[in-house]
């Protein structure tokens, strides 16, 4: 699948409608905002891959219906798995409308931020914490039995190993090119 996009570069932060994209960036801004999710989406927008990031939704505050829209109307998700991750019911329930979109044949991308899939997928280290947290604060074994499925069934899908401290343009030319040719 080819992105190629008449529309130029663009992002957003939530209008009150949402749009169509290309691509859906879910990260946790603290871990990764300032550094590789900044990159990666100016390297995809200067391709004129028209990129979604949200940055809007403040902390502790509920996924609203629009972003959720705008999940569906994108066309391929990336997901910046990071050792802080799982701590954020909000990425958490962005993972779970990203799969859910899958099936409808969104296509759907991991990056591996200096975290190993296998402790996502086996759900150790900071990802077993982080849900074992959400099982003492929300009492709801259901909603954290989907996040958990959520994450083993994405890092299980093929996606890209990101572990050094500083980030090279020459990754970002990569995932570019990775992605065009998708």
């Amino acid at each position: 699948m080819a992105l190629v996009t008449s529309r130029g570069a663009s992002s957003s932060a939530f209008t009150h409608q949402s749009k169509n994209f290309d691509v859906f960036l879910s990260f946790k801004g603290e871990d990764t905002r300032l550094g590789f999710t900044s990159h990666l989406y100016n390297a995809l927008c200067q391709q004129g891959i028209h990129t979604f990031i949200n940055n809007n939704l403040l902390m502790g505050e509920q996924i609203s219906t629009e972003l959720f829209k705008t999940i569906e109307s994108s066309m391929i998700s990336i997901i910046v798995f990071s050792e802080n991750y799982a701590f954020s019911t909000q990425c958490l329930d962005e993972l779970v409308k990203i799969l859910e979109c899958k099936k409808n044949d969104q296509l759907v991308r991991p990056v591996f931020y200096n975290v190993d899939p296998s402790e996502i997928r086996k759900q150790k280290g900071k990802f077993g914490e982080a849900l074992a947290k959400h099982e003492e604060k929300f009492k709801d074994v259901e909603k954290v039995q989907r996040w958990r499925n959520a994450l083993y069934e994405v890092a299980n899908i093929s996606g890209w190993h990101y572990k050094h401290k500083y980030v090279s343009t020459d990754y970002f030319l990569l995932l570019r090119v990775l992605i065009v040719l998708e």
